[in-house]
């Protein structure tokens, strides 16, 4: 019989088995004895043999569990070999400047610029350790082991890592009274390791480009000779340094040539012949050449990877995370502030606890005067929409006469503010003390409690009673973006102003520019507008 490899147009029925051979994928276990091939039919094996099996799977599943995600991948081993590789040669760097120093206290004993590390805590193997992991944990936040062939890239992504990880240490022993001398070293040992990990990873990109070097690649097929598919192969080509070479395409639409050796049907044949080690599927998705191919893949034992149809979107930025049983592509996400969020609750938190904490007295007086001054509870609780139209129960000093809710249907007509929300000035619903406290803004104090709880914040758009949200338009809802706050934009520049459209506009431009800083100054203007009695 000829062979396959001298006669790639010969092919046989498929008598025997072309799946690729994986090295120790069955181990052969004492106690098990083998059927001939041709004697295996499509029967159940027996429970021993499974068992016995599975207990030689056991020690290799507990490694994979143990495992980190990354490790547990195709690219384990380079993920593997580049950490190890950047922890030791930045070990290596510690040692060395280690070194140096225990010759320059030798060749200059009267210098006293490290006399730190005679009572340092912490060993200089412990710098060198703690710096190597923390440079290695960085690095793989920032994806920098799973990146190749761009240097600029990779260089990106190290000055990062290498700068936090830097910082971190000098950090650390800053705190611990450690000198300038001493951060001065740890930046100047920072800029070696940046230095030697970029030569390394220059030095390694350019030996795995080297022609002696494609004997080691994995063969790679790729299906479908379209656009996406010629972007692939021109990408696998040009960074041998992943590890893979393009054998070819198969395609059943364009003829034979350039590149297109074959169609689909001949998967099995020339994944054979070309020793092909994994496949990319990259045609037009079609539901049965999908299960088609991945049938084939499985029973050939072949790796198996699919370009996701992106209908013309970009792919940079994208992100992939699974869903349940399903792959999900992030193909846009907004950038939020969100450590600036994080710290505008924490001033929420702190601020609203020390206010209720030196109010208290204040707030005892006011809830006194209350009760003295007119019938009814102290407290007005009433259902306000929050941040993304969530309830919640709203506190302030009651200021109205108790039947106030069931006046004001009767009073709308006298509504002085265009659009959904109700304001008429000179409400007779208010009490003689509610005037005192509005005009002041004393009646919003118990409001630091639902700030305190999370409901509100101190500074944002004022919540609204939930018959005018009712009456809100489609753009009005903007404003429910955010977390409702006691005082805001419109309350430090335009309270007086009846215009709901004002009100909207300051509240959509309080969004779109905040920051801690406009916060603050709104803070500020508000007590100088409590100060002077400005309220209502």
């Amino acid at each position: 019989m000829s062979s396959p490899l001298l006669h790639p147009g010969q092919q046989k029925p498929p008598v025997v088995d072309w799946a690729r051979l994986i090295p120790g994928e069955t181990p052969v276990l004492a106690g098990v004895r083998k059927k001939p091939f041709q004697s295996v039919k499509t029967v159940s094996r027996k429970l021993s043999e499974i068992a016995i099996e599975s207990a030689a799977r056991m020690p290799e599943n507990a490694l994979t569990l143990l495992m980190p995600a990354p490790l547990q991948g195709r690219l384990a081993w380079k993920w593997v070999r580049s950490t190890a590789a950047d922890f030791a040669l930045v070990a290596l760097n510690w040692l060395l400047i280690g070194a140096l120093l225990v010759l320059l206290r030798r060749w200059f004993p009267h210098v006293r610029l490290f006399e730190y590390w005679a009572g340092a805590p912490v060993s200089l193997l412990g710098i060198a350790f703690l710096h190597a992991a923390l440079i290695t944990l960085m690095g793989y936040t920032e994806g920098l082991h799973s990146e190749s062939g761009d240097l600029g890239r990779q260089a990106r992504l190290l000055g990062k890592s290498v700068l936090w990880a830097t910082a971190v240490l000098c950090f650390t022993y800053g705190l611990q009274g450690a000198s300038w001398s001493i951060s001065g070293l740890f930046c100047g040992a920072g800029l070696l390791h940046f230095s030697a990990l970029l030569i390394w990873r220059w030095q390694r990109v350019r030996q795995e480009r080297r022609p002696q070097q494609r004997e080691h690649l994995r063969n790679v097929l790729i299906i479908g000779a379209g656009g996406v598919g010629r972007r692939v192969a021109s990408y696998v080509e040009g960074h041998p340094e992943d590890g893979r070479t393009v054998r070819g395409f198969l395609d059943n639409q364009r003829p034979l040539g350039n590149g297109v050796i074959g169609r689909v049907s001949d998967l099995a044949r020339l994944a054979r012949t070309g020793f092909v080690d994994e496949i990319i599927l990259a045609a037009p998705h079609d539901r049965g050449l999908t299960q088609l191919v991945l049938r084939e893949s499985r029973r050939l034992r072949l790796d198996l990877e699919i370009v996701p149809e992106l209908f013309g979107c970009s792919p940079l930025g994208s992100q992939v995370e699974r869903v349940g049983d399903s792959l999900v592509i992030c193909l846009h996400a907004e950038r939020l502030p969100a450590a600036g969020l994080k710290l505008k609750r924490a001033v929420d938190v702190i601020g609203a606890g020390l206010a209720l904490t030196a109010l208290l007295s204040l707030l005892a007086v006011i809830a006194a005067l209350i009760k003295l001054d007119s019938a009814g509870p102290v407290l007005y609780c009433a259902p306000r929409a929050g941040r993304k139209g969530r309830l919640f129960r709203c506190y302030k000093f009651r200021t109205m006469v108790t039947d106030a809710d069931a006046l004001k249907e009767r009073l709308r007509c006298d509504n002085q503010r265009a659009g959904p929300c109700f304001k008429i000035a000179g409400d007779s619903r208010i009490t003689r003390l509610g005037r005192f406290l509005r005009r002041y803004s004393l009646d919003e104090l118990p409001q630091l409690w639902n700030v305190f709880k999370g409901d509100m914040s101190l500074v944002g758009p004022r919540p609204h009673p939930l018959d005018d949200v009712a009456g809100y338009e489609i753009e009005h809802l903007a404003r429910l973006d955010v977390t409702p706050g006691i005082t805001g934009l419109w309350q430090v520049t335009a309270r007086r102003d009846p215009s709901f459209q004002r009100v909207m506009e300051l509240d959509r431009e309080y969004i779109r520019t905040w920051s801690l800083g406009s916060d603050v100054r709104i803070l500020l203007k508000t007590v100088l507008a409590v100060v002077r009695g400005s309220g209502d």
